[in-house]
């Protein structure tokens, strides 16, 4: 039964640390985006333009910062395509022994993780725009909610879809054996052609996608609603 579920354990706490950090941490950065370029924003985007913005960019800057946990993500890549390379080990192990090599490919990882939460919360906030939620303090139903996840999910899983083939083929190389970023996607290009940078995009639209729609949906209603409540405390 537990072949079923290669790297569940590195997999589940990389994805809950990265959802608490990247959905909790994205409104503080904007909040503070808003404070300090608000106004640059409005003059250069308008005031629609400028809330998408500033969404888009403090996301941006939340994905870079996520490159802290790229440990536990090549862990739960290796897990899941190369189980070879980490039999027998202990994690305490794993971590003393590799050190800096499980951020092996971090500067492709930033390279996707900026587009990618760039994508999803602007994508997410253009939705909103365009149905009128937000103004005057205007709480999203969970109907709307759901619609602007999901324009977010699909914009970033596909804004990050080829760089996301890099650095996952960057984390399935062996410890001792690595390949550069250039490399792969030069042999990349040469061998399957520019449409291998988006091989597997309706597979993982279809199962990453919802996933991450659900927990977007659920991440923005909680967050309005005690963003509501607790107004004044």
């Amino acid at each position: 039964m537990k072949s079923l579920f290669p790297g569940i354990g590195f997999g589940a706490v990389y994805k809950v640390l990265q959802r608490v950090y990247k959905f909790g941490g994205q409104p503080v950065v904007k909040d503070w985006m808003r404070g300090r370029y608000g106004q640059s924003f409005e003059s250069a985007f308008g005031h629609n333009g400028a809330n998408t913005m500033l969404s888009a960019c403090s996301g941006a800057l939340i994905g870079i910062g996520e490159v802290v946990l790229l440990p536990l993500d090549a862990l739960k890549v290796k897990a899941q395509t190369a189980p070879e390379q980490l039999k027998g080990r202990g994690v305490i192990e794993i971590f003393r022994n590799e050190g800096w090599n499980l951020y092996r490919g971090a500067g492709w990882t930033v390279a996707r993780n900026a587009p990618g939460s760039f994508a999803l919360f602007g994508g997410n906030k253009a939705a909103k725009v365009m149905m009128g939620v937000g103004e005057d303090g205007q709480r999203a139903t969970w109907t709307q909610d759901a619609i602007s996840s999901c324009a977010g999910a699909t914009a970033s899983i596909t804004v990050a879809q080829p760089l996301d083939m890099v650095k996952t083929r960057i984390q399935n190389r062996p410890f001792n054996s690595p390949e550069s970023g250039v490399s792969i996607i030069t042999n990349l290009i040469k061998n399957e052609g520019m449409g291998a940078f988006f091989k597997g995009l309706t597979p993982k639209l279809m199962v990453v996608g919802p996933k991450l729609v659900f927990s977007f949906t659920v991440a923005q209603h909680l967050i309005g609603y005690f963003s509501t409540t607790m107004k004044g405390f």
